[in-house]
């Protein structure tokens, strides 16, 4: 008899209730809402707060379907499912509320469109989470960045030789002058001595740069250039980086669920599903602006004659020209004080004295130590605070350093309340290690996605439904286990990928379509050689246990091959590709547990406690494509066959 023992029966049940349990929420429909949070650690989120938001929202008219406060993510407002103007309209009033009417949504609080579920809080305690919705089905924003990894390179070069000079003049070592050109660094020296040195010191301070000698005589010279791997070090790093700090800048603009992945060697894409402001979000994205202080070498005040010279060309070395926000030029020093990298915290503000906008900082320890150390040996001297954005330098202003800096300071000038906006946003989310710029822009209405969604379920759905009556009509009751299997293997895959909380797109949708084609494939399998069987005279209990134990190779080749085939799609592909190549690969996996162990255990369930049992359910057995006979027990089974071999022989 085809018996189970009892714990594969708890497999079974445990599986399948694992798998309501983590599917059930995305049965609840996702709402229009709106999440109130901040990113200042003074501002508190209370429960004030959401009495001012409800107070707020109440007043307007706007019906909220549920309001609560989340100490961590702040408050959420959500509203009726569709109704996304009351959504828009209650943005604009809590901007106006909470942050004092700053059109551009800055201030203490964070004000964000988003879409929640409305699944109850302690599923959502358990992990039981919806699968988020990608961007052609909810609808957003894609770029698509390019990172300009020679910049990264030159910056690379930039800090070694600048560490060189001083390795060098801390360790007295004389040498002729320095000279870069791209990544590359040459040291000119007059004795070879000096240079030995200065190549075993360089060698330790350094493992990453790789030392030539070259020149001979009088022109001796250490070329000094980054390993290869050290450089591809640099470039991961790089664009790690700047994933991070472009998921900064949006986190900051209040947007939600960001997809940032690296792409090939020196791309960066970003999806922004449910972005309300797309030119915003460009322009923000777009800005690669980094900023550093310099002193200034030469203004209309002070070395006027050495700001000429370099005005008709001849700039001294160490210097760039630059120009100032009133118009005019001034030389400015190569070597930075302090980057963004030293700076912790930056905020728009207003000058209480002249009611200017301003940006106020705040730097480590380590930037303020540097800070001290510089301006108190330059009170008098101007310092320029330079923003560089796409490699084109701009000083924004260059105060008089009236007394020693600390840990705190401002950028004042000519800035409006927007431009302080961005240009402390982009200060908080940090430096970028390589300049970038956006070769690709799709925008995805929310409508289109809607549209999407209905028509990549409905094909699921049908599809099912096509399978399901031919398998039932074609095995009957074996065909109707075949189609419960079927059931599981969907409930199963989509309650993994709730659980891992991936990302449904359309290529998602197009592979779970395709795993129940596959799925369906392993029960046709089964149930042909369950027939096969049956035809060579086997009894039914026998014919089922062979059955399943021979097709079970079959199926395990066959899904192998296309395993490899995803996983070459998952390691080799991009975007769209992996995530097909994500759920193809899972489907796999739960299509070989549900058509052979999770069916098995079914028909073992109604077959197999039945002694003697007769017949199978498994439709109409054709025989040489000519006769139908039914799959009766051994005995007609036998007849059959005996009858089928006679008539061959009188054929002949």
């Amino acid at each position: 008899m085809n018996r189970y023992p009892l714990w594969k029966y708890l497999v079974m049940i445990a599986a399948v209730l694992i798998g309501l349990f983590y599917t059930l929420p995305n049965v609840f429909p996702q709402v229009p809402a709106v999440q109130v949070s901040t990113n200042k650690t003074a501002v508190k989120l209370d429960a004030s707060l959401l009495e001012r938001v409800e107070k707020t929202l109440k007043g307007a008219g706007l019906a909220m379907t549920s309001s609560e406060l989340d100490v961590a993510n702040g408050v959420h407002v959500r509203f009726n499912k569709g109704d996304f103007e009351a959504q828009s309209k209650a943005k604009e009033l809590l901007i106006k509320d909470l942050n004092a009417g700053n059109a551009d949504g800055t201030g203490s609080y964070i004000i964000a469109l988003t879409n929640e579920s409305t699944t109850p809080h302690w599923m959502q305690s358990l992990n039981a989470k919806p699968m988020a919705l990608g961007l052609d089905l909810r609808g957003g924003v894609h770029f698509l960045m390019q990172v300009d990894m020679k910049g990264a390179l030159d910056r690379a070069a930039d800090r070694n030789a600048s560490d060189l000079r001083t390795l060098l003049r801390e360790k007295k070592i004389q040498y002729n002058g320095l000279d870069k050109a791209g990544d590359t660094i040459a040291l000119k020296f007059s004795d070879p001595a000096e240079r030995e040195k200065a190549s075993a010191a360089i060698s330790v301070s350094n493992a990453d740069l790789l030392i030539k000698e070259d020149g001979a005589a009088q022109d001796l010279r250490l070329v000094v250039t980054l390993k290869e791997d050290a450089k591809r070090k640099l470039a991961d790093a790089a664009i790690e980086q700047n994933q991070k700090v472009l998921g900064n800048r949006i986190n900051a603009l209040g947007l939600t669920e960001p997809i940032i992945q690296k792409q090939g060697a020196d791309r960066i894409v970003i999806q922004v599903p449910g972005a309300s402001d797309p030119a915003r979000l460009k322009d923000v994205i777009g800005r690669t602006g980094t900023l550093e202080l310099r002193m200034v070498e030469a203004d209309h005040t002070k070395n006027s004659a050495t700001l000429a010279a370099a005005q008709n060309g001849n700039v001294p070395f160490g210097t760039e020209l630059m120009n100032d926000r009133d118009g005019g030029q001034i030389l400015v020093k190569k070597q930075y004080v302090i980057t963004g990298e030293r700076i912790n915290g930056a905020e728009p503000a207003f000058d209480g004295q002249n009611n200017q906008p301003i940006v106020r900082v705040s730097t480590d320890s380590q930037g303020a130590r540097i800070l001290r150390d510089v301006t108190g040996q330059n009170v008098g001297n101007r310092m320029a605070i330079v923003l560089i954005e796409k490699g084109k330098p701009e000083v924004i202003t260059a105060p008089t350093i009236q007394s020693e800096l600390g840990s705190n300071f401002q950028i004042s000038g000519r800035m409006s309340t927007r431009e302080t906006s961005d240009i402390a946003l982009l200060i908080r989310s940090g430096s970028i290690a390589a300049p970038m710029e956006i070769i690709e822009e799709r925008t995805v209405g929310p409508s289109l996605g809607a549209e999407n969604i209905d028509r990549g379920f409905n094909s699921v759905t049908w599809g099912f439904v096509a399978l399901a009556a031919f398998i039932c009509v074609y095995y009957a009751l074996m065909g109707l286990i075949s189609t419960l299997a079927l059931s599981v293997n969907l409930l199963l895959l989509i309650a993994i990928l709730s659980m891992l909380q991936a990302t449904l797109t359309l290529p998602g949708i197009a592979a779970i379509a395709l795993t129940l084609g596959m799925a369906i494939d392993a029960n046709v399998l089964i149930n042909e050689r369950i027939r096969e069987e049956l035809r060579h005279g086997a009894k039914p209990q026998e014919a089922i246990s062979t059955g399943f134990e021979l097709a079970w190779a079959t199926i395990l080749d066959s899904n192998i091959t296309t395993l490899i085939a995803g996983l070459a799609l998952l390691m080799f592909g991009s975007g769209p590709v992996k995530g097909f190549a994500v759920v193809h690969c899972l489907g796999i996996l739960t299509s070989m547990f549900s058509a052979v162990f999770f069916s098995r255990g079914i028909v073992n369930l109604v077959y197999g406690t039945k002694k003697k049992l007769e017949k199978i359910s498994i439709g109409t057995i054709w025989r040489g494509g000519v006769t139908p006979v039914a799959a009766e027990g051994a005995d007609d089974a036998a007849a059959v066959v005996a009858g089928a071999v006679g008539t061959t022989k009188d054929a002949k």
